[in-house]
């Protein structure tokens, strides 16, 4: 596992006025008009630059309204959030300081923005070359509270937990009850799921109540790819 520090975010140091310009465009108009009140939350969007977690060939986008790849292939699975579905995400996961936070195929973004907010992050990444390029943004930022472990997205971190809120960051087709067992007393997942049959996919948030996760909360109808690892097995109804 390799260790990063992450102090509070540096606002804007070595960072242009039109990067800086850009994200409040993001957040002015992609995110606060989609129901991100959370101020912390819009706060950790405006001084995160989005462009340090992508590949270069991506960082033209870095301000999109799209999912963007994150690995330069034909594997859609990969993908950066929308920044309005990953606020959206982060806010309902109500963050709070002190909380210790589990980020799955984020890309290490999620994980710079949560920093911020929650006392300690730990992040899953399975391909190597996104793992890089995530300490390399970690460190630029001079971020230290987050952790990078190396190892299948759909494993999760079990002897680092437990943790308040685990973030799965793409859709799922597959039970959630080995990440279930690595939640605290109190935790929560945010995720892509299916709640209901014939419902759609939605971004949901399932509470831990006594060991057990209790049935989803639907926030919103979203359409992303499902996460390398979280694939739908054989004779498997959500």
């Amino acid at each position: 596992m390799s260790d990063i520090a992450v102090a509070p975010i540096s606002r804007e140091k070595g960072q242009s006025l039109t990067t800086s310009a850009l994200r409040t465009r993001m957040v002015d108009r992609q995110i606060r008009p989609f129901d991100v009140t959370d101020v912390p939350v819009l706060d950790q969007f405006l001084y995160v630059p989005r462009e340090y977690f992508l590949p270069e060939n991506q960082i033209s986008l870095a301000y999109s309204d799209l999912a963007i790849k994150l690995v330069n292939s034909a594997n859609p699975r990969r993908t950066l959030l929308p920044p309005l579905i990953l606020a959206r995400m982060i806010q309902g996961s109500t963050p709070r300081e002190g909380d210790r936070v589990l980020t799955l195929g984020g890309g290490g973004y999620s994980a710079a923005i949560l920093a911020g907010l929650v006392s300690e992050v730990v992040v899953v990444e399975s391909d190597q070359l996104i793992a890089q390029r995530m300490l390399t943004g970690f460190k630029n930022l001079g971020i230290n509270n987050i952790h990078v472990e190396i190892s299948a997205l759909s494993r999760g971190a079990p002897h680092l937990g437990p943790f308040d809120i685990i973030l799965v960051e793409g859709a799922v087709d597959t039970d959630l009850s080995g990440l279930s067992a690595q939640l605290s007393k109190s935790g929560r997942i945010m995720t892509i799921a299916t709640p209901e049959l014939g419902a759609g996919r939605q971004l949901s948030r399932f509470d831990n109540v006594k060991g057990h996760l209790e049935g989803a909360l639907p926030i919103l109808s979203v359409h992303v790819p499902v996460l390398e690892g979280f694939e739908k097995t054989s004779d498997f109804v959500f």
